[in-house]
């Protein structure tokens, strides 16, 4: 039962360090069939509350996705929906951090970040092709990735927070990277609308 509207809750406890509480990411969308991973830095606060990757609704991911695959309204479509389409096309989603210190969404305030397991997942992803960053942030591990065995690019960040891109060269950039994957076509039927 919520309190009621006049009593406040305490604040969670800060860590050690005096910053917010660790917060987890969220689980990999993935397939063994993967051809194209999409690692992005960690996921934004409105990700988190709605435990949906790019769920904020200003974040380019999904549109620049339905575009390029010329899909009616994907963003529109329910999660679950978009999820079952990024995975027919062989696309898989995840995060470079696992879990970190971060007040807010922006990646520059992210602290006492640890690394999610990429090498397991990518052993795990014998048809992998490539791997991209989203954004400058998961970019910078791309020492790490690179040393996976796989090919890498890093892409503009479909955040809004990245307002020097304009939507049309993003999806450009985009769409070399779908392209360069085999991602274009779903191996699958696309869902019912």
């Amino acid at each position: 039962m919520a309190p009621p509207p006049d009593i406040r809750l305490p604040a969670a406890p800060p860590t050690a360090s005096g910053l917010a509480p660790r917060l987890a990411g969220l689980a990999p969308i993935w397939t063994p069939q993967a051809r194209l991973l999409v690692l992005g830095s960690f996921p934004s606060v409105a990700s988190l509350q709605a435990q949906q990757y790019y769920a904020h609704p200003r974040n380019q991911f999904w549109p620049i996705l339905y575009r390029v695959w010329g899909l009616p309204a994907l963003p529109s479509w329910p999660y679950p929906e978009r999820v079952a389409q990024a995975l027919a096309h062989g696309v898989a989603i995840w995060d470079v951090y696992a879990t970190c210190i971060r007040p807010g969404s922006l990646d520059s305030a992210i602290r006492e970040a640890q690394l999610n397991d990429l090498a397991g997942l990518v052993r795990r992803s014998p048809d992998l092709r490539l791997i991209v960053h989203n954004g400058g942030e998961s970019a910078r591990h791309r020492r790490i990735t690179e040393a996976l065995g796989v090919p890498v690019m890093s892409l503009p960040s479909t955040s809004p927070a990245n307002a020097s891109w304009s939507f049309e060269r993003k999806q450009a950039a985009w769409r070399e990277a779908l392209e360069r994957a085999g991602v274009m076509q779903p191996l699958t039927a696309p869902p019912a609308n």
